[in-house]
């Protein structure tokens, strides 16, 4: 054998070698269930499959009244709550009144609720009667709008309470879902 047809047979063998590593990965891909993690991720909760409700059975300090905000997983399967909740006082028309929650410091972190499980996020709702009358605008509240957290939908929760109808005065508080 000479020189050339051996260099021909190496980059033959070569090339064979290297398709045929290329073949396996697309191979293993294409079959059935393959590249699939072993496990389902468990869902989000859709605002669909939880009851939202107040405690209130408030704690007060310094101006502030604080209810534990309730979410309950009626959804007939688990799923998960990262992160704040949307809140924001409504009138009876469901018209925002003010300014939205802001958010107080916390770190979120992601609450895996069973069928039927509760998590909670603590609210704080500020004296109405501690903000100048001028820039509040002060109102009774007929409830609050609750957007669960990372959803679009919300939920009304029924609870009147003196609010701000003006933007500006923060008297909503909420802290991250727990």
């Amino acid at each position: 054998m000479n020189v050339r047809t051996t260099a021909a047979r190496r980059l033959l063998i070569a090339g064979a070698l290297a398709c045929s590593a290329a073949l396996i990965p697309a191979a293993a891909l294409a079959a059935p269930g393959a590249g699939r993690a072993s496990y389902t991720a468990t869902p989000a909760c859709a605002t669909s499959g939880l009851d939202v409700w107040l405690d209130t059975q408030g704690q007060g300090a310094a101006g502030t009244i604080y209810y534990d905000l309730k979410f309950t997983n009626l959804s007939g399967a688990a799923c998960t709550l990262f992160g704040y909740p949307g809140v924001s006082g409504i009138n009876l028309s469901g018209t925002q009144l003010g300014s939205a929650a802001i958010r107080v410091s916390g770190t979120p972190h992601t609450v895996t609720l069973a069928n039927r499980a509760t998590a909670t996020a603590i609210l704080g709702i500020v004296q109405a009667g501690i903000f100048p009358s001028a820039q509040c605008g002060p109102v009774i509240a007929a409830g609050l709008r609750v957007f669960p957290p990372n959803q679009t939908q919300s939920r009304k929760v029924p609870f009147p309470f003196p609010a701000c109808s003006k933007s500006g005065p923060a008297y909503l508080k909420i802290m991250p879902v727990q």
